[in-house]
């Protein structure tokens, strides 16, 4: 019969780790939860104002009542239409970046002055992290390693790549203009910030590396989902995409910078795009 004293100790129960346990899945299942909704959220509410500030501009311009029904709508031009389509991507880039912002400075409220921008990779990281040149060696490679997996993938799963793409005849020089900055920069810029910056740091506070880069990249997938009716392959652009997107989360996590990422990115874009608008390069 044991003593006394340990017939008391053996009467207190003793806490089960399961709970704890569960617990840190469920806080940890959240996490990615919120992971994933973050730039998802970002993307379809920066859309959807887009298109309403465009509609509503679009239509006070031309003397419309922007609460006209659909039904008693005038018909508009095809040049204003493409206008439109053009205008609605560069606002979209414009609210993500601002929205990217905001939550930056959210997230780093009480941290200090410039901890937004440390978050978002735009400062000198305080850890010296890989030097630029591996950046510069890369640079020039890069649109044949892109071209030649984009050209391989879509063969693979029998997509048009470059075949019939051309920049629409009812586009102003001005609008053309616009459209290759949306391409270039402000597409590259935005995204950036989204994805490589604050999704990226949030990532980092609970994924290794490996896993920030590959969380990140897989939403840089996601994110490019063809959805536009009559799409053959939905998933076809984002295969075309992952070697970008690995790419950009290892230049983000080795050299501490966003704009790394925003020039490889504006770079692969301009390459895609000439080789596509180029027949004398097919």
């Amino acid at each position: 019969m044991p003593p006394p004293g340990e017939r008391a100790l053996a009467a207190i129960p003793l806490p089960s780790p399961l709970p704890a346990r569960s617990g840190s899945w469920l806080r940890w299942l959240g996490r990615v939860l919120a992971l994933v909704a973050l730039p998802l959220v970002v993307l379809v509410l920066a859309t959807l104002l887009a298109v309403l500030l465009v509609r509503v501009v679009g239509d006070l311009r031309l003397g419309i009542d922007p609460l006209t029904p659909t039904l008693l709508r005038p018909r508009l031009p095809l040049a204003e239409l493409a206008a439109r389509g053009v205008v609605t991507d560069a606002v979209r880039q414009g609210v993500m970046a601002l929205s990217v912002v905001g939550l930056a400075l959210w997230a780093s409220r009480g941290l200090g002055r410039g901890a937004w921008r440390a978050r978002l990779g735009l400062s000198r990281p305080a850890i010296p992290r890989a030097p630029m040149g591996r950046l510069w060696l890369l640079l020039p490679l890069w649109p044949v390693i892109h071209l030649l997996w984009v050209s391989a993938t879509a063969s693979a799963l029998h997509v048009n790549f470059a075949q019939g793409v051309r920049i629409s005849p009812f586009l102003s020089p001005a609008m053309v203009v616009l459209w290759f900055a949306f391409v270039v920069v402000l597409a590259p810029v935005a995204e950036e910030l989204l994805l490589r910056g604050e999704t990226f740091a949030r990532a980092s506070a609970f994924l290794g590396p490996a896993g920030t880069i590959a969380a990140t990249a897989l939403l840089f997938c996601l994110a490019h989902v063809g959805l536009e009716p009559g799409t053959k392959n939905a998933f076809a652009r984002p295969l075309t995409l992952l070697p970008l997107a690995l790419t950009l989360g290892w230049l983000r996590w080795r050299t501490g910078r966003l704009w790394p990422c925003m020039l490889l990115h504006g770079w692969s874009n301009l390459a895609l795009v000439t080789y596509q608008l180029s027949p004398g390069l097919r």
